[in-house]
């Protein structure tokens, strides 16, 4: 007996999903900053993108379409719970380890301070710096112009770069 003709469909989502579903997570771990809403934001995409998969799987780049639909997500949640990060205390930069502790506490207050741009510069930072993405790229997942996608990406960069100037002279 043939098989139906949706088992075909759903066969390449759960190979798509086999291969993308932890680079899809990291991604959304880089967007939001905690891995319950990346889990959730992931979540969410994937249970559309199933629900869609005809259209999905015939899109120039299925994974752009799937990464946009997390920024979706992500975004959407936002707009819901209306929450903002409280601030974070700063970090204790009096002790460097030479184990790259000081690497990673680093790293961790850059991120931090990502946390606090709008969501839309913050996904573009994100999809710039970590994904590698163009600008004409990252219009195509924001949805937007890639001149606006530059203005993301450059407005962003001068707040972090204005607030590590600040707490730069702060430290002095």
């Amino acid at each position: 007996m043939a098989e139906p003709m949706t088992s075909a469909p759903a066969l390449d989502f759960e190979t798509f999903v086999g291969e993308r579903a932890d680079a899809l997570l990291r991604f959304a771990y880089v967007l939001t900053g905690d891995k319950s809403l990346a889990e959730d934001a992931v979540q969410d995409a994937l249970t559309t993108a199933c629900a869609r998969w005809g259209r999905v799987s015939r899109a120039d780049d299925p994974e752009a379409y799937v990464k946009r639909m997390v920024v979706n997500a992500h975004i959407s949640w936002w707009r819901r719970f209306r929450r903002r990060e409280a601030p974070v205390p700063e970090p204790d930069r009096s002790a460097a380890a030479p184990d790259g502790t000081a690497d990673r506490a680093q790293a961790e207050a850059v991120w931090e301070l990502c946390k606090t741009l709008p969501d839309r510069q913050r996904a573009a930072v994100v999809l710039r710096f970590y994904e590698e993405l163009s600008y004409a790229e990252i219009g195509v997942l924001l949805h937007c112009a890639e001149a606006t996608a530059r203005s993301h990406v450059h407005r962003a960069l001068a707040v972090l770069k204005k607030t590590l100037t600040k707490e730069g002279a702060d430290d002095a």
